[in-house]
């Protein structure tokens, strides 16, 4: 079963976390990424820049809408993922768990499937 583990943090997290203790931060997740790699568990797992870099996209009646961010309303994003391969979602939920972005923000756990479910 293909599940997705989704980081969620505050918007401004990583700039009051500073530039030294970002890099710890980050070097954690390589670290469990490796692991995970390593078990036959992770299919992909990407960090993704902030807010001041995303644009919402939405097409109504034929004409796109655009709006760049940072978004003001924000009060958390995505900040990166890991795709899984596992048996089960208690399995998913255990390596969320061990995630050690869960000290810090939230994992949240989803499993794949198709969207009229």
């Amino acid at each position: 079963m293909s599940y997705m583990l989704l980081i969620v943090e505050p918007p401004n997290q990583r700039i009051e976390r500073g530039e030294a203790a970002g890099r710890e931060v980050y070097d954690q997740m390589l670290r469990f990424s490796a692991d995970l790699k390593a078990r036959g568990k992770l299919v992909a797992a990407e960090s993704l820049t902030s807010l001041n870099d995303a644009v919402h996209v939405q097409v109504r009646d034929g004409q796109p809408k655009l709006l760049d961010g940072p978004f003001a309303e924000a009060k958390e994003m995505v900040g990166g993922f890991f795709l899984l391969n596992v048996e089960t979602r208690e399995e998913a939920v255990a390596i969320a768990e061990a995630c050690p972005a869960a000290t810090w923000c939230t994992v949240e756990v989803r499993k794949l499937g198709p969207c009229f479910l």
